[in-house]
């Protein structure tokens, strides 16, 4: 199951088990369950600390169990967690072996005062990049909470379940049976919503805190830079993000990073995160921006509202909240969505596997999506509003080539269809003779572009461009005096990374040399 090198890789953490455990294997007699147990042969082969039975008893098939010696840790694998979920398996090997988690001592605290009992179940998908943080959190906390069960299950395995459940956007995550989100979440996102004081006591820490020299809002590319450009000039720094890496976790493969050839959103994002950590930065997730109050006086602090309640304050801000997902913004999308509406191709597409779906966008990113669905569902049809795709042209060539593709120009979408449960269809518009028409699918991935996120400056002195973009100077400053912006929520044009990044580092160094001629 496992080649030599992986297998090398392998062994090498598991060294770092230092209690037994035991791998309780489920099985019956299908391909699927002589992979999972090759997989698990090969694990337990390489640590003599770890062990297998095949004497399991859960009634999904093929599953496995990671336990200690007459203890359960409530951690189950409901199919084969390879892919993307490979990592959240090495990941409870270790944990459930004894090696210490990241997770700081009050983040293990908060898990093992939570009282109540609580069965998670995730459904994955193993191209899914956002789904690894969902399951990594919900199996720490089943390993420090004897209260709590997480059972990890591939969608694509259990097909039945997914239908049952209607379950058509990864992951998706249940509490005790009923449905609990969808979507990425991080461990403290989840905490946040089982531990209901958590929010009202972090609040009131956050207003405690002493004013900043620079705070930083946003936790992407831009954010990240800022950050760490502040924070080695030695003033004191704050970054505070609704989610740490912003668009960029939701990234599947990032080819134009210079001098990286090949990584993907999820790896950037903990390497982002990683390296701001490197330095004394007061980083504060989980926050989103929602008013902001300028300085009287120039020279004074500013002060952001965050939606807990709490107040921070700063001499400066980088403004760096950057943008989502753009919607239609037709009847029936909100609806449908995560019913058959989805904006992530690579987590969702094999939730439709020999399905029809539509993709809307010939931009980059809806060539891009079509090109990756086609190999996955029964047929895709690309639904551009302009006359011309406009996407590169070696990506529309690619496109044509593939013989289960339908690409539609001149159409408006006006309508998503569904049957209450579930989408099955859309109108669009033939914008050349304005007849209506309709297609029969079920799914719809939207790729139509950005949205930045300055809805909270609403009311400010901060000028933004008639789409809603910060406009910014050649420092990156804003027409406010000590209050910067970088990244995808300015007016900068090309939405990349790397410009992100370099537009951070900018507002941050423009943000010190205003407060050193302050």
């Amino acid at each position: 199951m496992l080649d030599a090198n992986l297998k090398d890789q392998l062994k090498a953490y598991l060294e770092k088990v230092t209690h037994p455990l035991e791998l309780v294997a489920s099985l019956d007699d299908g391909d699927k369950s002589k992979e999972l147990l090759n997989l698990l042969q090969d694990i337990s082969s390489l640590s003599d600390k770890i062990t297998l039975s095949t004497e399991g008893n859960n009634p999904r098939t093929p599953s496995f169990a990671i336990t200690r010696p007459g203890e359960d840790t409530g951690v189950v694998f409901a199919g084969i967690p390879m892919g993307h979920e490979f990592t959240s398996l090495v990941l409870a090997l270790l944990q459930v072996g004894g090696h210490p988690p990241k997770a700081s001592d009050d983040v293990l605290d908060q898990i093992r005062a939570l009282d109540q009992e609580m069965v998670f179940e995730t459904y994955y998908s193993l191209s899914c990049q956002n789904c690894p943080d969902v399951v990594q959190a919900l199996n720490l906390m089943a390993i420090f909470n004897p209260n709590i069960r997480h059972v990890a299950i591939d969608g694509a395995l259990f097909q039945d379940e997914v239908e049952d459940r209607e379950i058509m956007s990864v992951p998706s995550i249940y509490l005790n049976g009923k449905p609990f989100d969808q979507g990425r979440m991080t461990l403290e996102q989840i905490l946040a919503k089982v531990d209901t004081g958590a929010a009202e006591r972090e609040a009131k820490k956050l207003s405690e805190k002493a004013a900043f020299d620079t705070l930083v809002l946003g936790g992407g590319p831009a954010g990240a830079a800022a950050a760490i450009y502040s924070a080695r000039k030695g003033i004191h720094t704050g970054i505070a993000a609704e989610r740490f890496g912003g668009q960029v976790a939701d990234t599947m493969g990032i080819e134009n990073f210079i001098s990286v050839s090949h990584t993907e959103g999820p790896k950037l994002v903990s390497a982002l995160e990683e390296h701001v950590k490197d330095y004394e930065v007061d980083v504060m997730n989980l926050q989103r921006a929602t008013s902001l109050k300028t300085a009287d006086t120039e020279g004074g602090l500013h002060e952001v509202t965050l939606a807990s309640g709490a107040t921070l304050k700063s001499k400066t801000l980088v403004l760096a909240t950057g943008a989502r997902w753009r919607e239609m913004n037709v009847p029936g999308e909100q609806t449908y969505r995560n019913k058959g509406v989805a904006y992530c191709p690579h987590c969702d597409g094999p939730l439709f596997k020999g399905k029809h779906v539509a993709v809307i966008g010939g931009g980059n990113s809806g060539v891009e999506a079509a090109i990756d669905l086609a190999g996955i569902v029964g047929h895709v049809t690309l639904i551009e509003f302009m006359g011309e795709m406009r996407a590169d042209a070696v990506l529309q060539k690619k496109l044509k080539s593939l013989p289960n593709v339908d690409i539609i120009l001149n159409a408006q979408t006006t309508e998503v269809i569904g049957d209450g449960s579930r989408v099955n269809g859309l109108t669009y518009k033939d914008r050349t003779n304005d007849e209506i028409k309709h297609v029969a699918l079920e799914g719809i991935f939207v790729q139509i572009g950005l949205v930045p996120n300055t809805e909270w400056l609403k009311g400010s002195p901060i000028e933004m461009s008639p789409r809603g973009e910060i406009i910014v100077d050649a420092h990156g400053m804003t027409s406010v005096p000590g209050i910067f912006a970088a990244g995808d929520v300015t007016t900068v044009p090309y939405k990349q990374i790397v410009i992100a990044m370099g537009e951070g580092a900018k507002a941050s160094l423009g943000a010190f040399d205003y407060l050193i001629r302050l």
